[in-house]
């Protein structure tokens, strides 16, 4: 309880005046502060993203809701609302812009995964079937598909005969992030896919990877994926950035697995939320970087 007046006393009196001294006695705002006293990434990107949510004035608060096309004029807005005169502060200017593009960028991913995740998988789409096909070629190269509806696709983990069950809960997004995952890092894919079909630590693949689809897109969701993106991504992050993301995850749960040894497939619910948490104290460090590494 008092934890939470002392917040509500800081946020809605105390930062203020804090803010206004600083400023009095630097000559800068909290914005320049921020954009010059902190490395490029996580750090600086976020604590702009504080500021600027917890500013009373309009014009900052709105720069997080513009357009990526807008970010310019936002920019040239809050210098003149915090009286920056670019001659004594060159660098501001291009600096904000980066964290801008940063964090509308992540709400403008966030629209596009979930576009994706909503868009049904279809057999009555030739593109969708063509992706379909396409990860079977890839992840099975040697061996001919006998037929579209076919128990062979039980080799590459999925549940039935036809695939098209499996991607209901992720939708599109999930066999996107199987195929990119195959067609970027067809080696690593490759070798993953040899491990789940281990006779004794085996896992079904594909099912695993679209529930590993659902962990991505629940931490982007939560914002757990900002230092992430703020970190690898110097401008707007956008899908590929997502999928590359994804392909960390597959990768490396893969290797968290096998290095576990668990007794049985039935276990992996509980080694899924031990990697989980895993996933999410990395995602604490703000120079986070989560990007595949094959070892």
């Amino acid at each position: 309880m008092l934890g939470c007046i002392w917040q509500y006393v800081y946020t809605s009196y105390l930062r203020y005046w804090l803010k206004w001294l600083i400023r009095q006695a630097t000559g800068t705002c909290e914005l320049q502060r921020i954009c010059s006293g902190y490395n490029p990434g996580a750090t600086r990107t976020s604590k702009a993203e504080y500021s600027l949510q917890s500013s009373k004035n309009k014009v900052l608060r709105g720069a997080l809701e513009a357009s990526k096309d807008d970010l310019e004029k936002c920019v040239d807005q809050i210098m003149k609302e915090k009286n920056i005169k670019p001659e004594k502060d060159p660098q501001f200017r291009g600096r904000l812009h980066v964290c801008l593009l940063q964090i509308t960028g992540y709400s403008s991913l966030f629209s596009s995964v979930e576009d994706l995740r909503k868009e049904v998988f279809s057999s009555e789409c030739p593109q969708h079937e063509a992706m379909l096909l396409k990860l079977w070629g890839l992840l099975m190269p040697s061996v001919e598909l006998e037929s579209r509806i076919t128990k062979q696709w039980g080799d590459i983990g999925f549940q039935g005969d036809d695939p098209k069950t499996d991607f209901r809960g992720m939708g599109l997004l999930g066999l996107t992030n199987l195929l990119f995952f195959s067609e970027t890092y067809p080696e690593e894919a490759r070798q993953v896919l040899s491990h789940a079909n281990h006779p004794k630590l085996g896992y079904s693949y594909a099912i695993v990877g679209i529930n590993l689809t659902e962990m991505a897109y629940s931490l982007l969701r939560s914002g757990a994926l900002k230092p992430h993106f703020y970190n690898s991504v110097q401008s707007a992050p956008e899908l590929r950035d997502f999928h590359l993301l994804y392909c960390y995850l597959a990768y490396e749960f893969d290797r968290f697995w096998v290095a576990e040894e668990p007794e049985s497939i039935m276990l992996f619910n509980q080694y899924r939320e031990r990697f989980h948490s895993i996933v999410k104290t990395r995602l604490q460090d703000p120079a986070v970087s989560l990007t595949l590494a094959p070892h």
